[in-house]
């Protein structure tokens, strides 16, 4: 069965959230999963494709946007609304509609900033997970380290 975890941000920076989605990434990767990003704008795609890039100097994150780069594809994936082929194992969900590819994953990540409009599409889908019978964590945390 699919775990859900919700990261309920302590913030509603742009910078801030997508510096945590850097970290998780990061953790992931280390544990050796292959992660697939949903993203519903291209700006975001991009914005977090360059941040991979550079948010820690002494860090190497294999990724692109997906539908690009080489084969293999690395193990990280980000995409524009689209459905992964091979992504089998984390999504991380950073659009406000719950993706139709998510039944594909073994874990997905919804990431909630302390915005209005983030934390009432972020309700509807852990009311929508709940319903379908999905195990769900929530972690609130305190600060963005």
């Amino acid at each position: 069965m699919t775990k859900i975890d919700f990261y309920i941000l302590p913030e509603s920076s742009p910078q801030a959230t997508m510096l945590f989605v850097c970290r998780l990434i990061e953790k992931a990767y280390k544990q050796r999963h292959r992660i697939y990003i949903h993203t519903e704008e291209e700006t975001i795609a991009h914005q977090l494709d360059e941040m991979l890039w550079t948010y820690r100097d002494d860090s190497f994150l294999p990724h692109n946007l997906y539908g690009e780069g080489p084969e293999p594809t690395p193990p990280i994936q980000i995409g524009i609304n689209a459905t992964p082929e091979q992504h089998r194992d984390v999504l991380i969900n950073l659009g406000q509609q719950i993706p139709t590819c998510h039944t594909q994953f073994k874990r997905i990540i919804e990431i909630i900033a302390d915005d209005e409009n983030a934390k009432t599409a972020g309700r509807e889908r852990y009311r929508f997970y709940r319903t379908t019978g999905f195990e769900i964590n929530t972690h609130q945390l305190q600060t963005i380290e």
